[in-house]
């Protein structure tokens, strides 16, 4: 019958177009199935991604606090900008009060570092940079002194196709013996006082740096006398030190130096700052020229939550002085520890001696007048100083810190130094 077929061919045709649907919802339901499990995995994945950025920024942070990239100060992506000139600063408020032989027995409160700095470029990769101190510990006043000034000629190694392999630097800037002096400012450093050796310096000069994989260089010529303005001696100061980073934790260097030849009546200082003091000539009135070479091994261990940082060396002095020999073997070390209680609460030591054959003025934290300038006070054998710290740390341009540090030491014949133990509490910033 026509009509008995047509229903059967009606109802084939339905079931056909069910048995179709049914093949793509199952499609459907397998698609969905699919698309849950990438929805899981990709969960999962930006999950791991915000732990490793948050440990990350932590870690970067870290780093920050600790180390000052050898590049213009506006890679901090810090201060502001009014055309080209890029503007910043950083300094540090608070409280100091030594014993009775310390350098600060009158427990005062102290502007005790501020900093500004101004960058602009010059053209191309060439760049003028400059820090104005308008207070410094060392200084022991309030008053303008210009810290570095220089023009920094970055990525020479353009030239031959190979970037950060060679930069120049030519002006007043650091002097690159050591790593300390690169976490010494106010902001940087997660304690408030510094080693006892506390090796730096601003001279002027021209230096080379750059990196080449894992291993990083600098290597500077610079006058070596305190005068910023002449040098009364020919002989330069000649540094470089060699770094190497096999791993992102484990950082090595090691840093030779010589002050060159100084004018024991003209130059009378070195540049460079240890101890407390400066290198200065022990020798007799009939001495013309004294010098000191130095050689230096640090190594850093950065962990999740703090690190570990030591250093050691030997800084060898000697003169022309005809009435004697006054050579002196001075040999010197630090080790520091940093913890984070929390993300921003830390603890902090740190332990630095120096031992000094046959004495030298050592002045460390007592009083200058005393222990480095006065030719009648017995110079220093030995010194030791342990500091103990806390910090908070609001964020990277913000710390508060205070400390305890014990210091006592031993002087040519047997006199005790003691009575210069600092307790200290300070807000460094930086914009």
């Amino acid at each position: 019958m026509p009509g008995a077929r047509a229903l059967a061919d009606d109802t084939a045709d339905v079931k056909r177009q069910v048995e179709l649907l049914q093949q793509q919802n199952a499609l459907l339901q397998e698609q969905v199935r699919q698309q849950q499990t990438v929805i899981e995995k990709l969960n999962q994945r930006v999950a791991h991604i915000e732990q490793a950025s948050e440990q990350r920024t932590r870690e970067l942070d870290d780093l920050e606090s600790n180390v000052k990239d050898p590049a213009p100060v506006s890679n901090k992506s810090s201060g502001f900008n009014v055309g080209k000139i890029n503007f910043s600063g950083e300094g540090g408020v608070g409280y100091f009060h030594a014993q009775s032989e310390g350098a600060l027995p009158n427990a005062e409160f102290r502007v005790d570092e501020a900093k500004l700095f101004v960058e602009a470029p010059v053209w191309g990769d060439v760049y003028f940079f400059t820090e104005l101190n308008l207070a410094a510990r060392e200084s022991g006043d309030l008053d303008l002194r210009l810290g570095e000034l220089y023009l920094d000629i970055e990525d020479v190694s353009k030239l031959w196709g190979r970037d950060r392999q060679l930069n120049v630097r030519a002006g007043r800037f650091d002097i690159p013996f050591g790593e300390e002096y690169l976490r010494r400012d106010a902001i940087d450093n997660p304690l408030i006082s510094h080693s006892l050796s506390d090796l730096w310096g601003v001279d002027e000069g021209i230096e080379l740096y750059g990196s080449l994989g894992k291993f990083s260089y600098v290597a500077a010529v610079q006058n070596g006398g305190i005068s910023g303005t002449r040098d009364f001696n020919a002989d330069k100061s000649v540094t470089g030190r060699l770094s190497y980073d096999p791993t992102r934790w484990l950082h090595v260097s090691a840093s030779a130096m010589r002050t060159g030849d100084l004018d024991a009546q003209n130059d009378y200082l070195s540049e460079t700052w240890f101890g407390g003091g400066w290198f200065r000539s022990i020798g007799s009135t009939d001495t013309t020229v004294f010098h000191a070479n130095l050689l230096q091994g640090d190594v850093a261990l950065q962990f999740s939550r703090g690190h570990l940082k030591a250093f050691g060396g030997l800084a060898q002095y000697d003169d022309n002085d005809p009435n004697g020999n006054n050579r002196r073997n001075i040999y010197y070390y630090s080790v520091e520890g940093v913890v984070d209680v929390t993300r921003k609460l830390y603890a902090a030591a740190r332990f630095s001696q120096i031992f000094a054959d046959r004495g030298y003025p050592l002045p460390g934290g007592g009083n200058q007048d005393k222990y480095f300038f006065d030719p009648f006070q017995p110079m220093a054998e030995e010194l030791w100083r342990l500091s103990l710290g806390v910090g908070y740390r609001f964020n990277r341009h913000l710390l508060v810190k205070a400390e305890y540090s014990f210091e006592q030491g031993k002087e040519v014949g047997g006199g005790r130094r003691n009575h210069m133990n600092l307790f200290a509490a300070e807000a460094a910033f930086a914009f």
